[in-house]
C-alpha cells in the first residue's frame, strides 16, 4: 500500500467536516457547496486513491483505503460519503469509530446491488457491464457512469455538465482505482454491520435517484441505531449538484440541531 499521503484542501473553521467524493471523481466536485459549508466549520474535501491528486496505491480493497483516510482526518469530524465514498465512510466509520461524530451517507447504499431481499438497487449486470468496457474503452465508461448518476434529476443537463467538467480537471483517475471501486460497488454488503454504528447518521437521499431510490434509504434507516433521513426533492444521485441550497440547509440542520 502507498504510504504517500492524500491531497485534501481545507477550508472555514469551526467543527471538522472531511467530505468524500464518488467513483471517479475528485474534490473538486464539492466545490458548489463547500465555501457556505465553511461559513461554520472547518471543511475538508479529499482526494481519494488514485483520484486527482492522490498518487496511486497498490491496496485498493475498502479497509486499505479507509486506513489511509483516517490519517488525514481530524480527532474528530463529521464524516460525509456520497455514492462508493458512502461505502469507504461506512468502512472509517466501522474501524475508526472514536474519529467519527456524525456520518452523512449522500446517495450511499449499504449494497448497491439487487437482491432478493434488497430490490430497491442497481442490477449486477449493470456494473458488471462497465467492469467490462472499462478494459475497452475507459472515456465512454465514465462518460456512462455520469450520465446514469445524473438520471432523473430535474437539473439532470446542468449535472452531467458539472461532472463532465471536474471529473478529469487533473488528470484521469487509475484504472486499477476505478476497476477496485466497481468490484466494491458490486460486491460490498454492509446491511449486518450497520447496528455497530454508535454514532449520529444523516441520510440524504435524492427523490428521484435510480441508484439509490428512497426505498432502499427507508431500508436503510431501519437497520440503522440512530439515523435520520432528509429527501432532496427533484434531485437525483447528485443533490448537492443539482441542489446545492437544499443540500447545504439538510446538511447544516443535521450538524446543528438534529444531533
Amino acid at each position: 500500500m502507498s504510504t504517500a499521503r492524500l491531497f485534501r484542501k481545507t477550508q472555514g473553521d469551526g467543527a471538522e467536516l472531511v467530505l468524500l467524493h464518488g467513483w471517479g471523481m475528485n474534490a473538486d466536485v464539492w466545490d458548489g457547496v463547500a465555501p457556505a459549508l465553511a461559513g461554520s466549520h472547518r471543511v475538508t474535501t479529499v482526494d481519494l486513491p488514485g483520484h486527482g491528486r492522490s498518487g496511486e496505491a497498490g491496496d485498493y480493497s475498502l479497509p486499505a483505503q479507509a486506513q489511509r483516510v483516517a490519517q488525514i482526518l481530524p480527532p474528530q469530524c463529521t464524516l460525509v460519503g456520497w455514492s462508493l465514498g458512502g461505502l469507504l465512510a461506512l468502512q472509517v466509520a466501522l474501524d475508526f469509530p472514536r474519529r467519527i461524530e456524525a456520518l452523512v451517507l449522500v446517495a450511499s447504499s449499504p449494497r448497491f446491488v439487487r437482491g432478493d431481499d434488497w430490490p430497491d438497487a442497481m442490477q449486477a449486470e449493470v456494473l458488471q457491464g462497465f467492469a467490462a468496457e472499462l478494459q475497452t474503452d475507459f472515456n465512454k465508461t465514465i462518460r456512462r457512469f455520469l450520465a446514469i448518476q445524473a438520471l432523473g434529476s430535474e437539473h439532470a443537463r446542468e449535472e452531467l455538465r458539472l461532472l463532465r467538467e471536474r471529473v478529469f480537471a487533473h488528470g484521469e483517475p487509475d484504472r486499477q482505482a476505478l476497476a477496485s471501486g466497481l468490484d466494491i460497488l458490486m460486491t460490498a454488503d454492509f446491511r449486518d454491520r450497520l447496528s455497530r454504528i454508535q454514532c449520529p447518521v444523516l441520510l440524504l437521499s435524492g427523490e428521484r435517484d435510480t441508484l439509490f431510490p428512497v426505498q432502499a434509504a427507508q431500508r436503510t434507516r431501519g437497520l440503522l441505531r440512530e439515523a435520520t433521513l432528509r429527501v432532496v426533492r427533484g434531485a437525483g444521485h447528485a443533490p448537492f449538484l443539482s441542489h446545492p441550497g437544499e443540500f447545504v440547509a439538510a446538511l447544516q440542520a443535521f450538524m446543528d440541531n438534529d444531533r
